[in-house]
């Protein structure tokens, strides 16, 4: 059931009575109803080939490479249009201000014209608008297992970012060497306990979590060699060779 029907569906007759004394209201039945239109397979493929949405991204963003990699994986990528973001904490993308104050990305510009952002949000957006199984799980345990690890992969993008405009915005006089070494110590944490408890459940589907986990990789990779998160964790090293051989990691493999 979509987005649509379960709305509707929660409007009673007592309710759309009284809707109808509020003209937004009414607009949204009426939008509703256009939307529970029966969808051809025709149709289906034609909204899945054309671009209706704007990613605002950066190639070299982790964050973004796991919308792109979901994109890839669900068959969407054609329906997104990519428009370069390039920004820094302290030169914001002035285009994105207005609908996203924080100016990060990726944000996602959405048919009707609103704004999307986070990448965990935009994954569960796009993860409900492909026919396929999808991706995030919808209840139950295994939903906040697959989230909590993406969580957990989201933390060692955020503290390798952290350490990346630390070292290549400021003089190396001034960098902050402790604090340095605390968000190095949480990606050697995550990393640890991923090779220790996860490896089983990233192998066995490749969801949220595992992307999640696959771009945090891939980034440390890019940005940050010199930790040789390999040597410590092999399991996890095996796992990543396997998983960067998909077609969607390939076409999402970011270039310096």
């Amino acid at each position: 059931m979509g987005p649509y029907q379960s709305t509707l569906n929660c409007l009673t007759h007592r309710h759309r009575e009284q809707a109808h004394s509020y003209k937004s209201v009414c607009h949204l039945e009426l939008s509703l109803q256009h939307a529970m239109l029966p969808v051809t397979a025709t149709d289906r493929d034609a909204a899945m080939s054309a671009p209706s949405m704007t990613l605002y991204h950066n190639p070299l963003s982790p964050f973004v490479r796991k919308v792109m990699v979901l994109l890839h994986e669900t068959g969407q990528q054609n329906r997104v249009a990519l428009q370069t973001s390039v920004l820094t904490p302290v030169n914001p993308d002035l285009t994105l201000i207005e609908d996203n104050p924080l100016s990060k990305i990726p944000a996602l510009r959405l048919d009707d014209g609103n704004i999307i952002h986070d990448s965990r949000v935009i994954l569960d957006y796009l993860d409900h608008q492909h026919v396929g199984n999808p991706l995030i799980p919808r209840e139950g345990s295994a939903r906040w297992r697959r989230l909590t690890l993406a969580s957990l992969a989201d933390g060692i993008m955020d503290a390798a970012v952290l350490v990346r405009y630390e070292t290549a915005l400021r003089a190396p006089e001034k960098h902050w060497d402790e604090w340095l070494d605390g968000q190095r110590n949480k990606i050697r944490r995550a990393l640890a306990l991923l090779e220790k408890d996860a490896i089983a459940e990233l192998t066995c589907h490749f969801d949220v979590a595992a992307i999640s986990v696959a771009c945090a990789l891939g980034y440390l990779d890019l940005r940050h060699p010199d930790l040789d998160w390999r040597t410590a964790n092999p399991q996890l090293a095996a796992w990543y060779f396997e998983v960067s051989q998909r077609p969607s990691m390939i076409a999402t493999m970011p270039k310096v």
